[in-house]
């Protein structure tokens, strides 16, 4: 699905070369290279501990490499941190929303956050909320309502200062097959206006609805392509026969899994992409 669209130009919205990090003895994420397009729905596949919110939390700007290069909308990972946090929209798998403010408090407070001006906060606070559905709970604590729309409103925030880059983290775990479905609805519309969407996910039949993917096991890329040229290379009938035959699981101790939430201590939304998300 890569699209025109304002953030279209020749360069790669995401490039990696020899991307590394470590804790220590321990490898999380090993040396890994790959390229995203611009307006592409990029699949980060793995399972629990493969290193993907490692190689996330790096190429959002929170975390520093060990080794390596990387650009993001066209600014260095090492030197352009603030340059990138105002490209991209980051929903992390820990922490996207003020649970404790209300659904308008949470949209304020992010759009603020990503420096839009009060009238634009309203204007585009006012589709969201139309958009999600969510107007009769616009002033329902962001606790109070369901999981998936929960998810759907972390999105949209994310979203919200219409970045060069989604990044989302495992953005549908603990919902269900239909509110997935309808969850990836707004992920292809972000990518038909020509945003990219790098996203993690354990869940293979998502696979399929990403343009190329990559499959980490124990730090490092495994495979990487479209779903079809995969099932084809490996002679496998689908993505999750293949992922179980490359992807191992997660040591007991000390794995990225692990380290990816604890390195650095819990996520300060000010530290984060944009300044929150």
């Amino acid at each position: 699905m890569i699209a025109d669209g304002p953030h279209a130009n020749a360069s790669a919205a995401i490039e990696a070369r020899g991307l590394t990090r470590r804790f220590g003895d321990f490898t999380a994420v090993d040396a890994i290279s790959f390229r995203v397009e611009r307006g592409e729905v990029f699949g980060f596949l793995g399972a629990n501990g493969a290193g993907k919110t490692t190689a996330i939390r790096m190429l959002t700007g929170l975390l520093s490499p060990s080794a390596g290069r990387a650009r993001v909308a066209d600014h260095d990972v090492y030197g352009d941190t603030d340059a990138i946090r105002r490209s991209i929209g980051y929903m992390s798998q820990r922490f996207s929303l003020y649970e404790d403010l209300r659904v308008r408090e949470n949209i304020r407070l992010f759009g603020g956050i990503y420096g839009l001006p009060d009238r634009v906060i309203r204007e585009r606070g006012g589709r969201l909320l139309a958009d999600l559905g969510l107007e009769h709970a616009a002033d329902e604590l962001v606790a109070s309502i369901p999981l998936g729309w929960r998810q759907k409103l972390a999105f949209s925030v994310a979203n919200l200062h219409e970045p060069e880059i989604l990044f989302l983290d495992e953005p549908t775990g603990g919902v269900d097959p239909i509110t997935r479905r309808g969850f990836w609805e707004m992920i292809y519309r972000a990518a038909e206006g020509g945003t990219t969407v790098f996203v993690t996910t354990h869940y293979m039949d998502e696979a399929e609805y990403c343009d190329r993917i990559s499959i980490m096991a124990d730090g490092r890329i495994s495979a990487m392509g479209t779903p079809r040229e995969l099932r084809e290379e490996y002679g496998v009938a689908s993505i999750d026969e293949l992922f179980l035959r490359l992807a191992r699981p997660e040591p007991a101790f000390g794995a990225a899994g692990d380290l990816n939430g604890r390195a650095g201590g819990p996520e300060d939304p000010a530290s984060a992409p944009g300044g929150a998300s």
